[in-house]
């Protein structure tokens, strides 16, 4: 009964909203000047165009419902992120981890506003990205500020929508992120290692790729380009093993370098531009990557973690019972990963559907589940 009276309370105001076509609420956004609109499109909006995805257990009316539930919240953002290399209750780990969550929230309550066209979601979006990126000053730590490719896509979906003040200073929010952490590649030593070619890179080239496309700036995108090809050379073998698994001896580190490549890949793959299967002078690509870690995402083969990390933080979170530290790698944990590389190949797909029966809520609205 809760559920059916819910999906008729989705449905009301997807027609309230929608009968405004793309008149007052979304055409006073969508179909501002070129200008004013961003470039990326990275999700397709597919809410707008698909009926069935107001059935009352979908992603999208938990979006909306979340939405609501946080309507008249007030954003609380910080000047600085900082979890890496930190415990929780360490530091600001965890009133970072709080504060993440808002950058999501902003990147939901946009895929909501894109499904209803009800103006008091992009109104919530305005407000927690103007907080935000007039509060925040980045660090240039890409693992503290892996969580703003949420805040990204926010400003992907709304760009042309939002106030000119919000708009304006989101711009040039991204405009310093991408160009600052272009900079300090570009001034780091030759060749490039360490932090520079392990994990960090690809967060690094993630968020560069994003802000780049989603800024259509010419500039930025080429060096998007230039960095994820070099990526694909420092940080991946022929084979399609990267660094990080030598570094770490974990598939905990396989996966999470290989999201941000994957998330920068599709950013480029909505311009046509194709990183699934771009080749490195080594032979590297995305591509090979992710095949070579499909056996342990199936179960095939199997991996204890961690076990001749050569960092000792790892131990050290071991040692504290952080989860996913030691013992064997679940491969749930690659659930998120497969269903993002099942957006630039379906034959991924059936790797994702085996780990989990859905992707994640904001990638299921965002891009739909390939045919």
């Amino acid at each position: 009964m809760v559920s059916k009276i819910l999906a008729r309370q989705v449905r009301a105001i997807r027609q309230r909203y929608f009968r405004m076509t793309l008149g007052a609420a979304f055409a006073a956004g969508v179909l501002l000047s070129t200008a004013a609109q961003a470039a990326m499109n990275f999700c397709a909006a597919p809410a707008l165009q698909n009926g069935e995805r107001e059935d009352a257990n979908s992603s999208v009316h938990a979006m909306i419902v979340e939405a609501q539930t946080h309507m008249n919240d007030v954003p609380h953002p910080l000047p600085r992120l900082h979890t890496e290399g930190t415990l929780p209750h360490e530091g600001i780990h965890d009133e970072s981890v709080v504060a993440e969550r808002e950058l999501d929230l902003m990147r939901d309550t946009a895929l909501a506003w894109r499904a209803t066209a009800d103006p008091r979601f992009l109104k919530m979006v305005d407000r927690f990205l103007l907080a935000w990126v007039k509060t925040y000053t980045p660090s240039f730590n890409p693992i503290d500020e892996s969580h703003f490719d949420s805040l990204i896509l926010a400003y992907d979906l709304t760009a042309s929508a939002l106030s000119a003040s919000t708009r304006n200073a989101t711009i040039n929010f991204l405009q310093t992120l991408g160009n600052g952490y272009i900079t300090r590649i570009d001034n780091a030593k030759r060749p490039l290692d360490s932090t520079f070619s392990n994990n960090w890179q690809s967060h690094r080239v993630k968020l560069i790729a994003m802000s780049a496309f989603a800024l259509d700036d010419r500039k930025m995108i080429e060096a998007a380009r230039r960095l994820f090809a070099s990526q694909l050379q420092n940080n991946i073998g022929g084979d399609g093993q990267v660094l990080d698994y030598d570094e770490r001896d974990a598939i905990h580190y396989v996966v999470y370098d290989l999201e941000p490549l994957t998330m920068a890949a599709l950013a480029a793959r909505r311009h046509r531009i194709d990183w699934l299967t771009q080749r490195a002078p080594n032979g590297a690509t995305l591509q090979a990557a992710l095949n070579w870690l499909v056996p342990y995402a199936t179960g095939k083969q199997s991996h204890d973690e961690f076990v001749h990390s050569k960092v000792p933080f790892d131990g050290a979170r071991r040692d504290a019972g952080v989860p996913g530290f030691g013992g064997p790698w679940d491969p749930k944990n690659a659930a998120t990963l497969f269903y993002l590389a099942s957006r630039l190949d379906k034959r991924y797909l059936p790797v994702a559907q085996h780990l989990a029966a859905k992707p994640p809520a904001w990638l299921g609205v965002c891009l739909p589940t390939p045919e």
